[in-house]
């Protein structure tokens, strides 16, 4: 493969982890604006109002939103660092922290579905599970992107 083709093929693979990351690090910014500046409402109506994921499950507690919202943009921070730096290193580490926080997270809601309307279970599940192996991608793709220079 010549240098230019490399280029090329690197060059398009780095967007696409960009693109990625970007998307990951807007799902998460979601959570982070509600849970911190409408706990209660995250509560109730988070993802979608009328369709709860959150409030089927335990008592609210203002305390522990927040926390996740806390928790959710430290994971922002990390993933926009991957969408900028899109390295093999920062890659690795972003999509680490994804997985770190998806795959707990999916494996949770998998075994609480059953107050969930069928619909919602069916998008919750998809949505977790697509977010994981999203993480498991970029993951897998690191070790073909370049080594940052220092």
């Amino acid at each position: 493969m010549t240098v230019t083709a490399q280029r090329t093929t690197g060059g398009g693979l780095r967007t696409a982890v960009r693109v990625a990351f970007w998307f990951m690090a807007a799902v998460e910014a979601l959570v982070v604006v509600w849970a911190q500046l409408a706990p209660e409402s995250f509560y109730r109506d988070f993802p979608l109002p009328g369709h709860s994921g959150v409030m089927l499950l335990p008592t609210y507690n203002e305390h522990l939103v927040r926390d996740v919202g806390g928790l959710s943009l430290a994971l922002v921070v990390v993933l926009v660092a991957g969408a900028l730096r899109a390295d093999r290193f920062t890659t690795r580490v972003a999509a680490l922290a994804m997985l770190a926080f998806t795959l707990p997270h999916t494996v949770f809601h998998a075994g609480h579905l059953e107050d969930f309307p069928a619909a919602d279970a069916t998008v919750q599940t998809v949505g977790t599970i697509a977010l994981t192996l999203l993480a498991a991608a970029l993951l897998a793709v690191a070790g073909r992107l370049p080594v940052a220079r220092s």
